[in-house]
C-alpha cells in the first residue's frame, strides 16, 4: 500500500482504526486508537482505506521509483546483482568429478554451489568490463583490446549456458559475421 497522503484513515486487521500522521520514504507513522503510534512498512502494510482526504499533497516519488533509482545507481557501479536462476532440471543435482587414475576418490559437488560460482565469475567479469570502460588512463585502443579478451572469456564460458534458467543470463562470446 503506497502513496497514501497524511490524514488517510485506515482499518488494520491487528491494530484497528488509525490515521497516517507522517509519510516516510519506506514507511508510515500511524496513530491507532487502540495501539498508539506505530511505524509500519509501506510494503508490508495490509489495511483497508476508510477515508482518503481530498487535495492532500502526495509524495513526488513512491517506494518503487526510489528502489528503481537505487538499483540503477548500484548497477552503474557494478554493485547490483540480479537474481540468476538455475535451470529447473538441475535443481538438487550433483556434479561428479571422477579422476582418470585408478584408486583416486571421486568428488561430488552440488550443482547449486557450482552454479553460484559461475554466476559470481560472470558478475565479476561485468564489473571488470565496467572498470575498463570507465578507466580514464586507458585510451580507446587499449580499452578495445581488453574488451576483446573479456569477450573471448565469455565465449569460453558458453558451455555453462545449459545451467541457466533464462536465456537472457547466458554467456555470449564474439558473434561471427
Amino acid at each position: 500500500m503506497e502513496n497514501l497522503p497524511v490524514g488517510t484513515v485506515i482499518e488494520h486487521d491487528l491494530y484497528g482504526k488509525g490515521a497516517i500522521v507522517k509519510d516516510n520514504i519506506t514507511s508510515y507513522d500511524i496513530i491507532f486508537a487502540r495501539a498508539g503510534e506505530m511505524q509500519i512498512s509501506k510494503r508490508k502494510m495490509e489495511a483497508e482505506v476508510v477515508y482518503l482526504p481530498e487535495n492532500a499533497p502526495r509524495p513526488e516519488f513512491n517506494i518503487t521509483q526510489i528502489e528503481t533509482m537505487i538499483r540503477n545507481v548500484l548497477d552503474d557501479y557494478g554493485l547490483w546483482h540480479e537474481k540468476t536462476e538455475l535451470g529447473e532440471k538441475w535443481i538438487n543435482g550433483t556434479i561428479i568429478l571422477r579422476p582418470g587414475a585408478q584408486g583416486l576418490k571421486e568428488k561430488e559437488i552440488p550443482i547449486e554451489v557450482f552454479f553460484h560460482k559461475i554466476v559470481m565469475l560472470r558478475d565479476r567479469l561485468r564489473v571488470l568490463e565496467q572498470n575498463i570502460n570507465s578507466n580514464a588512463k586507458l585510451n580507446d585502443e587499449e580499452k578495445i583490446n581488453l574488451q576483446q579478451y573479456i569477450t573471448r572469456i565469455y565465449g569460453s564460458l558458453t558451455t555453462f549456458n545449459l545451467l541457466f534458467h533464462d536465456k537472457a543470463d547466458y554467456f555470449v562470446g564474439q558473434k561471427s559475421d
